[in-house]
């Protein structure tokens, strides 16, 4: 059965041990599935792959309609929110250790991708975090999150005191180590070791968890992803914003982290009969005990 896919992007956690190998025998497998495979340049260049042309991710949407990701989900987070606006579908080749988004096992990539190539594979849609950071009633920073935003106190001891607003109306003061705002794809990641709730997928919704709060009743909560979440540094010295791997560090006392649902989604392929519950039941190791 011919490929649907005829361009794939390749990209890698070039960083890995042994990685270099890996990324030529899915370079190589991908070529003899018929496809052309352009690798990304930071992945070309470490892991010294210099038989296939080489390309900026910023230049994939344009000509690939597929891109491959070897690695773990830090590596899918960070070529996700540069494919998105493409509408260019993700396959994740887990190579790192819990691999939520990254889903084929790196033993078995072969079977998945012959399959998935051919066009056997399940497709799902992932919402994203779009904002920035507001000063004086400017704009100073501006990032796209496939899994939160982190609002954090700076190295010192001192807690941060956070000011919550919903669209319009005021929520809450929160006095913390930082405040959490995840999405579904986000909820099995920082706000879930911090107490939240798992979110599945196909609920429009996000997770505001407080980080340490120094009052119990601040729990977390479950958020409808329409209208604009805004959050303001009342108190604290040097904190933080992170949109996945993007920060910006020291704000300011009345800085506001304002953030609303992207117009952009993360499109993810997954092999035939995958499923969110049973990622979950392995990785989580949900099946102790079941005998």
């Amino acid at each position: 059965m011919p490929t649907p896919f005829r361009h794939a992007a390749l990209v890698g956690k070039y960083q890995a041990q042994g990685s270099s190998a890996v990324l030529e025998e899915v370079a190589q497998f991908l070529v003899k599935l018929g496809l052309t495979v352009s690798v990304e340049r930071n992945t070309a260049d470490s892991a010294r792959l210099s038989s296939y042309p080489v390309m900026d991710a910023a230049h994939f949407g344009g000509c690939c309609d597929v891109a491959v990701v070897v690695g773990g989900d830090g590596t899918m987070l960070g070529i996700a929110r540069q494919l998105a606006r493409h509408n260019v579908p993700l396959i994740g080749i887990n190579q790192g250790r819990l691999g939520f988004i990254t889903d084929v096992p790196i033993g078995h990539f072969r079977d998945a991708l012959a399959s998935m190539m051919a066009g056997d594979y399940e497709e799902e849609h992932r919402a994203m975090i779009e904002g920035g950071i507001w000063r004086e009633g400017e704009c100073i920073f501006d990032g796209l999150s496939l899994n939160d935003v982190v609002v954090s106190r700076g190295a010192t001891a001192a807690m941060v005191e956070l000011s919550v607003h919903i669209g319009d109306e005021f929520i809450a003061n929160i006095r913390a180590d930082g405040l959490v705002i995840a999405t579904p794809t986000g909820s099995t990641a920082y706000a879930l070791s911090a107490g939240g709730p798992i979110l599945h997928p196909d609920i429009g919704g996000w997770v505001l968890v407080p980080i340490a709060s120094h009052t119990l009743s601040n729990r977390p909560i479950v958020l409808p992803d329409q209208g604009e979440v805004r959050v303001e540094i009342v108190a604290g010295r040097d904190a933080s914003a992170n949109f996945d791997m993007q920060s910006l560090a020291s704000l300011h006392i009345g800085d506001q982290v304002r953030m609303q649902r992207s117009a952009h989604k993360v499109r993810f392929l997954h092999p035939q009969g995958w499923s969110y519950y049973a990622t979950l039941r392995r990785k989580l190791r949900w099946y102790e005990g079941v005998v």
